[in-house]
């Protein structure tokens, strides 16, 4: 993982604010490059390094009408999920590589006690995140938001009764692996999620969006088979314990807003147009 681009991001996520904010005006390369107390052309060239796209296309990228133009091509691709081939040709969707599993009624309830899970933290182009896993993959991943110390709580409180271990192993590495765009080698990525029926087949319909394609709430509520529940949905995508690789930052408003995340909506805009400069280089 290339973690100059980790170091990069708070500049990033800072001059993607500043873009949002003041996207009417339509702000110069230099007024951005200002901002975040960089050269244009230092700037120009660092936010290429980590886009792929210049600070212009990534804007586009994030604007209403691009995303509802995306919406419209997904739901062509969701319509034929019985394929599942997501993006074709040169790529192979990542999304395609995880499955989940759904604990036991026991672990569900009982806070983990059965289970010894392993956690470490790790750089990703978003952010530094908290990884953990048990024997059967991975259970928990989120973006750093405050400091390490509260991320752990956070994790702790998924599961209060769990044994834990700061560890990496090879489950972890193969699902931290997904930031590198090349998923050609990767061995299956297996999910290990406390969550009920109802959440467990939300999340398995999210992975059905593909990279660089976007979703509603209400076309994520028809696809799971449970139309008119976009409420419903809503929660059970805000509920999803593990940040990217179910990928809940694909699902936006139908207005083509990007709408709230549970890591950041700054975090959220990165992320889509990340994607989407990726998704235009390979198809």
């Amino acid at each position: 993982m290339d973690t100059q681009q980790n170091m990069d991001y708070d500049r990033i996520a800072e001059a993607i604010r500043f873009l949002k904010e003041n996207y009417k005006r339509q702000p110069t390369l230099e007024e951005v490059a200002a901002h975040v107390h960089l050269s244009t052309f230092h700037f120009q060239r660092m936010f290429q390094d980590w886009a792929g796209v210049t600070p212009k296309q990534f804007l586009q990228y994030l604007s209403a009408e691009h995303a509802r133009a995306v919406l419209k091509h997904t739901k062509a691709t969701l319509a034929e999920a019985a394929e599942e081939t997501g993006l074709s040709g040169t790529g192979r969707l990542h999304d395609l590589f995880v499955k989940i599993e759904g604990m036991t009624p026991g672990e569900y309830k009982n806070g983990g006690a059965s289970l010894f899970i392993r956690y470490s933290f790790s750089a990703s182009p978003f952010g530094d995140l908290l990884i953990a896993s048990t024997d059967k993959g991975i259970c928990y991943m989120a973006f750093v938001q405050e400091n390490k110390e509260q991320a752990l709580q956070e994790l702790f409180q998924q599961f209060s009764n769990a044994r834990y271990s700061e560890q990496r192993d090879s489950l972890q590495q193969d699902a931290l692996a997904i930031f590198m765009q090349d998923w050609s080698n990767l061995s299956k990525i297996k999910l290990h999620l406390k969550g009920t029926p109802f959440q467990l087949r939300i999340w398995e319909t999210l992975l059905r969006v593909p990279v660089g394609g976007l979703a509603t709430y209400a076309s994520i509520a028809q696809d799971s088979g449970h139309t008119g529940a976009s409420r419903a949905v809503g929660t059970a995508v805000g509920a999803n314990p593990v940040a990217f690789l179910i990928p809940c930052h694909r699902v936006i408003r139908s207005t083509g807003e990007t709408g709230q995340y549970h890591w950041g909506n700054i975090r959220k805009s990165a992320i889509i147009g990340w994607e989407s400069g990726w998704r235009e280089v390979v198809l």
